[in-house]
C-alpha cells in the first residue's frame, strides 16, 4: 500500500511573532521536512479568537493540505485562543495525540502538564496543537512523529489491518 503524502500547512498562533522571528515555526517546518512531508505553506494569525477559528476553518478546506500543525496559544494567558479555535473546528477529536504529547513531555518538563493543546479532525484533515516554544515543539514532535503517516492515511481511507 502506497502512503497518502503528508500535504502540511504550519500555523504559528502568535500577536508578536512575525516570518523573521519565528523558531517555532521555523523548527517545525525543518521538522515536517525532515521525514518527508511536504510543506505547502507557513502562516502565522495572532491570537484573536475569530481570527484563529475563520483561519482554521478555511484552511481545512484547501485540497491541498491534509495536516496542520499549530504552535503557540496553548497556554494558560487570557490570549491562549488555540485549543478553543481549533474544538470549534473540528469534527472527531483525537485525543491519544494530545495525551501522549502531555505524558511524554512532562517527564522533561512539569511545565508540558500547562499545555492546552488537543488535537482533531475536519473533513480530510488532521490538525495538532503545539505549545509555542520551539523545545516544546520539538519534544511534542517527536512523540507524534512515529504515528502521523499512518494517521494520515486513514483519514484518508487508506486503511488495512
Amino acid at each position: 500500500m502506497n502512503d497518502i503524502q503528508i500535504k502540511a500547512l504550519v500555523l504559528s498562533v502568535s500577536d508578536t511573532r512575525v516570518h523573521k522571528n519565528d523558531i517555532s515555526g521555523d523548527t517545525l517546518v525543518g521538522l515536517l521536512t525532515s521525514i518527508n512531508a511536504e510543506v505547502v505553506e507557513k502562516l502565522i494569525v495572532s491570537d484573536d479568537l475569530e481570527d484563529l477559528r475563520n483561519t482554521l476553518y478555511v484552511l481545512t478546506e484547501r485540497e491541498d493540505v491534509n495536516l496542520i500543525i499549530t504552535t503557540g496559544g496553548t497556554g494558560f494567558s487570557e490570549r491562549d485562543n488555540t485549543p478553543e479555535a481549533t474544538r470549534s473546528v473540528i469534527e472527531r477529536e483525537a485525543p491519544g495525540l494530545a495525551e501522549a504529547m502531555r505524558r511524554e513531555t512532562s517527564r522533561n518538563t512539569p511545565m508540558a502538564m500547562l499545555s492546552r493543546g488537543i488535537c482533531g479532525i475536519r473533513g480530510r484533515t488532521l490538525i495538532i496543537n503545539l505549545p509555542g516554544s520551539p523545545n516544546g515543539v520539538l519534544e511534542c514532535f517527536e512523540v507524534i512523529e512515529p504515528v502521523l503517516q499512518h494517521a494520515i492515511n486513514q483519514i484518508a481511507g487508506k486503511t488495512s489491518h
